[in-house]
């Protein structure tokens, strides 16, 4: 059974992965308007993923016998300045979700939920991938400047990537 810091907490989570996922959405929405179907596919596989996350915590909070109640969605912004500095953003909200999934492993050290901490581990390993995809493409994409030759290679190359959910846990 959750305490209801603990499920509070977690709540507050789910929401703020739906947030992501509406972020990307909303990257999306940029990356069509400048006709970047690769960068465009990379954020709509973001949303799938997010989702999966959101929907990961809700079935937890109910496995352990909480109630969610959902709250409303943010705005998230609609214009970014370039490619990069949409990238940018997205690893800076990564590293805030890093933020806020260790903040609820400390308060469930706090409070000796040893079965919260368990499951957030799989969330905290995730972020480091999380982390690392944002920031490299940020890097690249620092690293190409404004040539549009290397833009459409990268384009190219994030139109490759597919989501596939994670294996069940054992």
């Amino acid at each position: 059974m959750l305490m209801k810091k603990m499920e509070a907490a977690l709540i507050d989570q789910i929401n703020f992965e739906l947030y992501s996922a509406y972020l990307y959405g909303s990257m999306v929405a940029y990356f069509e308007s400048l006709q970047l179907p690769g960068f465009s596919n990379w954020m709509r596989v973001q949303i799938q993923e997010e989702m999966f996350h959101a929907t990961k915590l809700f079935n937890f909070v109910f496995e352990r016998d909480g109630r969610v109640k959902l709250k409303a969605i943010g705005e998230p912004p609609f214009e970014w300045k370039s490619p990069l500095d949409a990238f940018e953003e997205a690893h800076k909200h990564e590293c805030l979700v890093s933020k806020r999934i260790h903040a609820i492993v400390d308060l469930a050290r706090k409070e000796k939920d040893h079965a919260v901490e368990s499951f957030l581990q799989w969330f905290v390993t995730e972020q480091i991938e999380e982390e690392a995809s944002t920031k490299n493409i940020s890097q690249q994409l620092r690293f190409i400047g404004r040539d549009p030759h290397a833009l459409f290679m990268i384009d190219r190359e994030l139109a490759q990537r597919v989501y596939t959910p994670p294996p069940a846990q054992p």
